[in-house]
């Protein structure tokens, strides 16, 4: 296929390569590093500990094997926006765009912010900086973003790949360790409803840890070819964070018993410590900055084209169709970096994220479901990628989504309130964007 090299496109010149990066890179981060020790305090045995881990990557791969379809038949950038707008229509896609596009800058400014405190830690010089070393993070992503999506592209690889180096060599370095903890330690699981809830709470954060298995949905108008390599880039990557998540939380129970890991903030360093001693914390410190830094990259590209998506569509300002000859999208990347910065410099991305947070599964749960509309609506178009084993395996991860929200609800009432708080002062907000788009065409 022939590249554009005009201004004013985005450009289709990413392979399946980088739809495994920013998957990859997009999903391994600091939740694998902290979740371990909440899944072993509430499973207290390790065929439930791994376990529970498996199940949560079947739902990520189950709702890659229906995305995928979605990504493969609508070839466009903007992530879940995207299908919503199509199948639900234009306040739905609105509502989704603008809390992912939210939720995804207030991401990058926590994790920003968490690598300066890691590299104040291992420089200490840096220490009393961590706003200013933060902030200088998110602009130097945004200038490489700002070059044009090859920089991001190349970025993204080389980040994944050194994200992938660094867990391997965990795993490896574990199972080398001579440990007794290889001896199993006899714990008395929950039982009846009490082994339900610890299920479903520790569930709750696994798949909080494999958030970001969806990442190529975001780039589909700039994939080479869409129709193959976007189902190939979604199920490789699912499969590819299972095995790690899998091997890394086998290399914690080989290093120490599950009895230590339970309630360990930091169940991976823990056990960095016991391998590498003194030089433990260094180790853990430099993996979890590596992971970040490709999480950063990988929100650094997907967020702008979400707002460039909804300017295409009208439910934005039409200056964020702007593309420069690198094929970044300029409006979008510079209003998504302004917002970052703002919430670095005011520090609420905490509140932003505990509120929206609310939204994130939901966006699943309309991506799945659209499935089914569309099916049903567009059922002529061309659809070069099928879901496994429909309608059976998306009804499934529908099922599974619905009690997640209602989990998530119950979990954090307040929360909850605020976001549907949100949701329903959105609707006037949206009204407004139609009527300035409206006024925006009369001659």
């Amino acid at each position: 296929m022939t590249e554009p090299k005009q201004a004013g496109h985005l450009l289709r010149v990413l392979g399946v390569g980088f739809g495994l990066a920013v998957k990859i890179g997009g999903t391994i981060g600091m939740g694998i590093l902290r979740t371990p020790g909440e899944v072993a305090k509430q499973l207290p045995t390790p065929t439930l500990f791994i376990g529970i881990w498996i199940v949560g990557g079947v739902y990520a791969l189950l709702g890659a094997i229906s995305v995928a379809e979605l990504g493969a038949m609508i070839p466009r950038s903007g992530g879940f926006y995207v299908f919503a707008h199509r199948a639900l229509g234009n306040y739905a896609g609105f509502v989704v765009g603008w809390s992912d596009w939210m939720s995804s800058s207030a991401t990058n400014a926590l994790i920003s912010m968490v690598v300066a405190e890691y590299l104040g830690v291992l420089f200490p010089v840096l220490a009393p900086k961590q706003t200013a070393v933060a902030l200088t993070i998110v602009l130097l992503f945004a200038l490489l973003q700002w070059r044009g999506v090859r920089w991001g592209s190349f970025t993204q690889n080389v980040t994944t790949v050194l994200n992938l180096i660094a867990f391997i060599a965990f795993v490896l370095f574990a199972f080398l360790y001579r440990s007794a903890a290889s001896i199993p330690t006899i714990t008395a699981p929950p039982r009846g409803f009490a082994l339900l809830a610890a299920i479903v709470l520790a569930l709750q954060g696994v798949l909080y840890t494999y958030d970001g298995w969806y990442g190529v949905i975001y780039f589909g108008e700039e994939i080479r070819d869409p129709k193959r390599d976007v189902a190939r880039s979604m199920l490789g990557g699912v499969v590819s964070i299972i095995l790690i998540y899998v091997l890394v939380n086998l290399a914690l129970l080989h290093v120490m018993p599950l009895s230590e890991i339970a309630g360990e903030p930091l169940a991976v360093g823990k056990a960095a410590t016991i391998i590498f001693g003194s030089y433990g914390d260094t180790v853990i410190r430099v993996i979890a900055i590596v992971s970040m830094l490709s999480t950063i990259n990988a929100y650094t590209l997907s967020a702008p084209r979400i707002l460039y998506a909804m300017s295409c569509d009208a439910l934005f300002t039409h200056h964020g169709t702007k593309v420069n000859k690198g094929g970044t999208s300029t409006v979008t990347l510079l209003i998504s970096t302004a917002v970052a910065v703002l919430f670095i410099i005011s520090g609420t991305f905490n509140q932003v994220l505990a509120v929206i947070a609310f939204f994130f599964v939901a966006y699943y749960t309309i991506a799945f479901i659209s499935v089914f509309v569309l099916r049903r609506r567009e059922p002529e178009l061309p659809r070069p990628y099928r879901v496994w084993g429909y309608p059976w395996t998306t009804i499934i991860v529908v099922i599974g989504s619905i009690a997640f929200l209602a989990g998530a609800v119950a979990g954090d009432t307040k929360n909850s309130l605020w976001a549907l708080g949100l949701l329903a002062i959105s609707y006037p907000v949206y009204l407004l964007t139609k009527w300035m788009s409206a006024r925006r065409l009369l001659p």
